[in-house]
């Protein structure tokens, strides 16, 4: 945490916000985080509710949603930024996971190319929108799991993403830690059981 914050330094020297939400934690996060941020709030748990109160928050006309183990890329803010002007209303990063195995490689590259066939963006690629598209939309849906599936549905509906081949890196931690199959087979359940219209609160618990 203390990293992604650390690297996001270059872009308050620009002028952005950097706005720490923190669910609850017990190791320490907004003292740690406080000495980086513009701002450290406390919110309910869950990463809808927490990405929320963020960008109630936040003053920018762009909000960008950053989970705590993603760095951005280098000029990730001007980028943003030209493809906006450009016409786009909300958008997200390629994405590359960091770690040891081999075959993270392989599903950063199969998320991204399905990211850019469907018009669907994760968390994970650090999604990006207008304010004022945010808000039309209703914000992130307050569900526990695949909040960032339905807000891209959303979002889809009024315009396709701009997905922007720069990559942020995430932690492979998750893959790593659960084992790399079981991990892989196991998100894809989930979101064909999200698809066929399973309750999120139900695959939350599959999930956990």
């Amino acid at each position: 945490m203390e990293a992604t914050l650390g690297a996001l330094a270059p872009y308050r020297q620009r002028g952005a916000e950097v706005i720490v939400v923190d669910g609850g934690s017990d190791d320490g996060t907004p003292a740690k985080a406080q000495p980086h941020a513009s701002a450290v709030l406390a919110a309910a748990r869950g990463r809808a509710r927490q990405m929320n109160a963020g960008a109630a928050q936040a003053h920018g006309h762009v909000l960008l949603f950053l989970h705590a183990d993603t760095q951005l890329p280098p000029e990730a803010d001007r980028l943003i930024l030209a493809s906006l002007n450009s016409g786009a209303c909300w958008g997200r990063f390629d994405v590359r996971i960091t770690g040891t195995a081999p075959m993270l490689r392989v599903v950063a590259a199969l998320m991204n190319m399905r990211s850019r066939a469907s018009g669907i963006a994760t968390g994970d690629q650090a999604m990006f929108v207008r304010r004022d598209v945010f808000e039309r939309t209703g914000g992130f849906p307050d569900q526990p799991l695949m909040e960032d599936i339905e807000l891209s549905k959303r979002l889809r509906r009024l315009a396709r993403p701009a997905c922007l081949r720069a990559k942020v890196a995430t932690s492979g931690r998750r893959w790593e830690s659960r084992g790399m199959w079981r991990t892989i087979f196991l998100m894809w359940r989930l979101r064909w059981r999200y698809w066929r219209g399973e309750s999120a609160h139900h695959l939350a618990e599959a999930y956990r």
